[in-house]
Order: structure tokens, then sequence, then C-alpha cells
């Protein structure tokens, strides 16, 4: 018995050890300790053997529960709800339609307080503004108010934060809370959160705002814009880097970063991740931690390296030399490298989440910008890599239009802004994303003029269209003896026998009035006189007798043969959208007086050909009268029904232009060909003439 006993102690006893022995493992972790086990739970993921899985992250980074500085998803919603009180604001319900009726789409501007700050950039703003051909110095007539007060810079650690807002346009009798009201912000929220805070309600006013976030962003009513620096150009601006050698397309460099590095706070992540893309050959990825007062606090192992590296690389020839350009968010979702990328052609590679991308509603940036996910970083290379060569060129061209449309100034990015809020008030008139998104842009193929493409000179092959085949003869007559010379009779009868000429448009500047109609020459076209005053910018007014696409402008002393004139009409049929012509000029840098310089000595170069005998497109918006009549009479007042070049010469250009012209006398074919080649980019066209264009004028 006590054998038994014996054997049975010892198998029992046999069979605990090798329990222990071959699966002890498990019971100590599922069974026993149950202590551990729920602090596993807390603290998981928990690596139980590094030996087999090395770790590439930190074991702290892995267990931690984030950044404790960020705000909680409630806290966010809480903020935006704060600053956007009226979340369901649209142009049908917070805009009144009424106030635009009467005069047209006007813009006010709050005047100024003298002792009231204002920044730079917010003062370029407004200067653009009032510069624009919307302006109204009168409220009663205005559709779109703007304040005076400086609303750019809403950080209240910033020394431009204006302070008491809310009090201020209270007390304006015009801000109706906010109705019909467009407010400009870049810069909103401070540390550590950067929240959407402006620090007042802004009612039910449009926000034209850079950084926005898409879950505050009201669609068809606010308006996402560019950041851009204090130093960004009022007018003009620099031209973008692609030049017409630049094939092919690929590098030195595939994809580069130069920037801070956050150590810690919102946008840190996103930075903190960018060297594990670095390979040192064709992908630069370079951070610094050497920023803000207390960067030593916080710096971590890789911050030394880091900085010694930063210093290796130019970021101007990172630029020049690179195919996409990292743009990941920083503190706020947009950042100043995102222009800088555009005017470089450097292809944006955007890398923040959630952000409103600037004039979107209307710009197409899918076929310039390649929009990557900030928790996908490591796939950025391989997608870049994938992207066919004919299509990274043309990317960035479209860059290069971009940037010169839209964003190279500080006028260019605000009346994208009013161009943007006037289409949604005509949204039958308003402009496509194909007029916005191709030559010349959505700020010169204006919805007043037309929104159907076959009508504009440059979508033609597009089309599958062509201008009209025949053209209309426009002369101007201004001698000082206001009576018929032989010059411009002997003009009327050859343009008059062209195959091509529809009718023949007489301007007579003179303030006796024209001689009747038994002097005037008989022609086979009608002969339409029309009295004007003697203003050279008379010339382009968009006159709605004219009823073909070609205008063939002439001066009283023009000789040209009917053969010529026929040669010339078939050359711009061929180049519609360009000035045709025969007389020409040039324009040079004068190196040593520091200035533009104009001659008219015969050389082998042309930049200016004159508008005393040249072909170019009026575009018609629609169908007008067929003439004021066959034979010569006093017109009456021309109506405003668009004609291409004429109406941008007489209401897109600055009126100051236009002055400037008229009291020189002088100057209007080249203001002409400046607007022309700035439309579309191209030179004008000179075809063969007589070594002499003019007549002999006797002394008078």
């Amino acid at each position: 018995m006590q054998t038994r006993k014996k054997y049975i102690f010892l198998t029992f006893l046999a069979s605990w050890l090798l329990l222990f022995f071959f699966g002890g493992d498990q019971l100590r972790r599922f069974g026993f300790f149950s202590k551990r086990k729920a602090e596993a739970r807390r603290n998981w993921p928990r690596w139980t053997d590094r030996s087999l899985l090395k770790s590439f992250a930190d074991p702290e980074e892995l267990q931690s529960d984030g950044d404790p500085s960020l705000p909680s998803p409630r806290a966010q919603r809480a903020a935006r709800l704060s600053v956007y009180k009226n979340s369901r604001c649209r142009m049908e319900t917070c805009f009144d339609f009424s106030r635009c009726e009467k005069h047209g789409f006007k813009v006010f501007t709050y005047p100024r307080e003298r002792d009231q700050p204002l920044s730079e950039s917010y003062g370029k703003i407004l200067a653009s503004i009032e510069r624009s051909r919307y302006y109204t110095p009168n409220p009663e007539e205005a559709c779109l108010f703007i304040l005076s007060i400086d609303t750019l810079d809403r950080d209240h650690l910033s020394g431009q934060y204006v302070r008491n807002v809310d009090e201020k346009i209270r007390s304006f009798p015009l801000w109706n809370g906010g109705r019909n009201h467009l407010i400009f912000n870049l810069y909103s929220g401070t540390w550590p959160n950067y929240t959407e805070d402006l620090g007042f309600d802004i009612g039910q006013a449009i926000l034209a705002k850079a950084s926005f976030y898409t879950k505050s962003f009201r669609p068809g009513f606010d308006i996402s814009i560019p950041l851009f620096s204090k130093d960004h150009p009022q007018r003009g601006g620099e031209r973008g880097w692609l030049y017409q050698d630049s094939i092919p397309p690929k590098k030195k460099y595939l994809l580069v970063f130069k920037g801070k590095r956050y150590l810690t706070g919102i946008g840190s992540g996103t930075r903190n991740a960018l060297h594990h893309i670095h390979n040192g050959k064709d992908i630069v990825s370079l951070t610094t931690c050497k920023h803000g007062k207390d960067w030593e606090k916080h710096k971590d192992v890789r911050c030394d390296k880091d900085n010694v590296d930063y210093e290796k690389f130019d970021y101007q020839e990172l630029l020049h030399n690179s195919t996409f350009c990292i743009v990941p968010r920083g503190r706020r979702l947009g950042s100043f490298r995102f222009l800088e990328a555009l005017q470089a052609a450097c292809i944006p590679v955007l890398l923040s989440d959630g952000w409103e991308l600037p004039f979107a509603e209307a710009i197409d940036w899918g076929k310039a910008a390649v929009v990557g996910n900030e928790r996908l970083l490591l796939q950025i290379p391989s997608a870049v890599r994938c992207i066919h060569p004919e299509r990274v060129l043309a990317f960035q061209q479209q860059t290069q239009f971009l940037w010169d449309a839209y964003f190279s100034s500080v006028d260019k990015i605000v009346h994208t802004t009013l161009e943007i809020v006037k289409d949604r008030l005509l949204p039958h008139r308003s402009r496509s994303r194909f007029l916005w998104n191709t030559l010349p842009g959505g700020l010169l193929a204006l919805p007043d003029f037309s929104t159907h493409l076959g009508d504009f000179p440059f979508y033609y092959l597009q089309h599958g269209s062509g201008p009209s085949e025949k053209f209309t003869a426009f002369i101007r007559a201004v001698s000082l003896a206001c009576s018929l010379s032989q010059p411009i009779l002997r003009l009327i009868q050859a343009v008059s026998e062209s195959q091509y000429c529809a009718q023949i448009l007489v301007l007579w500047s003179c303030e006796k009035p024209p001689p009747p109609s038994r002097k005037w020459p008989q022609t086979a076209v009608p002969l339409t006189i029309i009295q004007g005053r003697r203003k050279l910018s008379d010339r382009f007014f968009p006159y709605t007798a004219i009823q073909t696409d070609a205008v063939l402008s002439l001066d009283e002393h023009t000789s040209l043969s009917t053969s010529e004139v026929d040669f010339a009409f078939v050359v711009w049929r061929s180049f519609p959208e360009r000035i045709v012509g025969f007389p020409t000029r040039s324009h040079f840098w004068d190196a040593e007086q520091r200035r533009w310089g104009y001659t008219s000595k015969w050389t082998n170069e042309l930049s200016i050909v004159l508008t005393a005998a040249a072909f170019y497109h009026r575009y018609p918006a629609g169908e007008g009268p067929a003439g004021w009549g066959a034979r010569p009479h006093p017109a009456p007042p021309p109506r405003s029904l668009p004609r291409y070049y004429h109406s941008l010469f007489t209401e897109y250009l600055p009126a100051g232009l236009r002055e400037l012209v008229d009291g020189l006398a002088a100057c209007e074919d080249i203001l002409m060909n400046v607007l022309v080649a700035a439309v579309t980019k191209l030179p004008p066209i000179k075809v063969t003439q007589r070594k002499q264009h003019k007549e002999t004028v006797p002394q008078q």
C-alpha cells in the first residue's frame, strides 16, 4: 500500500514538472498572472520577445497615448463651433443678392482710421481691391464690403494682432451681422493647439482664409486662399522657373524637402517622420531642430546630425534641381513652400490631411500637384517614381500656368477671390473649370464676354471651329484739316475690294461733323461713320457695329494694296489669337539709363506690331446690330456689348494706363501689344509690306 502511494505521488509530481517544463510559459501568460495580463492590455503593444522581432520604434512612443498638448476631437469640434456659429451658411441663405442687382458687382472698403494698425500684407490687399474695376467709394452701390480692420493675423501672441475686433465691427452700421462681407485671414489660433479661432464672431461673412480645414470650410460660401509672405509682390510678380529648354523633365533630384522639424506639438508627427525617406541620392529630406527659443530643451538623439546635414544643401538649389517638392503641414495646414514650389515648377507633393486647397472651387489641383496622405509617407517615393515623364512635364507646365495666372502677386490672389464670389452671383454665366484651368485663365476669360468655348480664339482647336471668313476694317481719321484726303479715300477703296472685307467703319474723331455722303467713295461693302472723341483709347472701344471676329485696325494715312490685305487676313486666320500686321517696332532694355527703350529701326527682331495696320480678334459675346447704316451719319452712343480685346483694353486695363495714352496722344499700340501678349503669352506676327506703309502727308 505504501509502495502504491509512493508511485502515485511520484507520477503526480512528474506530471506537474512536465506541465511546467513544456507549458509553463502559456500558463504564466494566460492563467496565473492576471495582474500582469491586465497591465499588458493597458500597455499594448508589448513585445515579449525582442530577440525575435527587432523594434524600429521607441517603445515609449508606442505605449504613449499621443501628445498631451493636442486637443481632443471634442475640444477641436467645440473650437470650430465657437468660430463658425453660422456653419450652415450658403450664398442662398447668408448673402443678400438684391444689393447686386442695380449696380452690379461693386466692392466697398471701409474708411481707415488714422490710429488703426495695418500690416503690410493687408495694406496690399486693400490696395488691390481699390485699384480693381469693381471698386466703388459709395457704400450705397456696393454688393460686397471689406473691413478696414486688419484681420490677417489672429494669433494673439503676434505683434500684429488687433484687439477688440468684435466691439469695433458691431459699431459699424453696415455690418448687418456680417452679411455681404468678405473677411481675409492668413493666421488663426495660437500655441499650442493652433485652432481656427479668429477671436471674434464673423457672423454671416464670407471667410477668405489660408490653411482652411475642410471640416470648417463652408462649400460654395467660404474661399480658401494661399498663405503668402509680407514680401509677396503687390503687382506683376516674378515669372516661373520653367523654360522652353527644360526638357527632359527629369532633374537631378526626384524628391526634396528642407525645413524645420517640430519636436513637440501639432504638426510634429509628419515632419519628424520625413527622415525615413531620405536616401542622400535622388531623395533629399532635411530637417533642423534649430528654431524656437527652447529647442534645446526638447532635442532628441537625431537633432545634432540633422542640424549638420541641413547646412550641406542650399534650399534654392534644391528647388531648381528637383522634380517633386514635399509640402508637409506646419503648425497650420498651409505653408509658404506651397507657392515656392509652384513658382519653381517643382511639383508639390502635399502632406497636409484635411487642407482645403487654395481656390479648389475653380482650380483642378489634380493636374498640378500630388495629394498624399500623412499616414502613407513611406509610399510617396514609389508613387512619384511611377509617374510617366510626359505626365511629369504636363504637371510642371500646369504649375507655371497656375503660378502666373493666380498666385504670382497679391493683386492676382485678391482678384481671383473676387471673381469666384462674382461667379456665384450668376451661376448660369459663371466660368467653367476648363476656363479656369487653361490659358489665358479665369481672370482674362471673363464671363461678361462669353462662357462658350467656341467664342474664344484660344480654344478653336479644342472646339473644332475657327474664326469667321470676313473682317471689319476700322479706320481712325484724326487729320487736322478734318476733311477727306486722298490717302484715306484710296485706303477705303483698296480695303473694300478685298474678297474678305465685310464692312468698313470710320471713326471720325474731328470736332467738325463728317462730310456728306456724296463725298465718300462708293464701295461694295457697307460703310459706316462713327463720331468719336480725339482720344487714342477710343480706337479700342467695344463698338457694337463690329460684327466679324477679325478687326483690321488702320490709320487714315496707311497705304496698303488689296493683295496685301488679303494675304495678311489669311495669315491671321491661322493665328487668330495674335496680332498680325505690317509695320513693326522693337523694345529693349537700356542698361545705361536703366529703363526700357523703343526703336523703329529696321532690324531682324521685332516685339511690337503697330495697330496702324494690323489684324486682331475682337471676340463677339453675342450678336449686335448689322451696322449704323450703309451711308455716313452720326452713330448713336455705342452699347456695352463686349468685344474681347477691345473690352479688355477699355475695362480690364487700369484707368491710369488709358489716361496716360490719351495724355501722350501716343503709345496706344504699345499698350495693346502688351495686353495681347499678357493674355496669349505669344508674340505678334509680321507680314510682308512695302518699305513705306504711310502716304506722304504734306505739311499743314
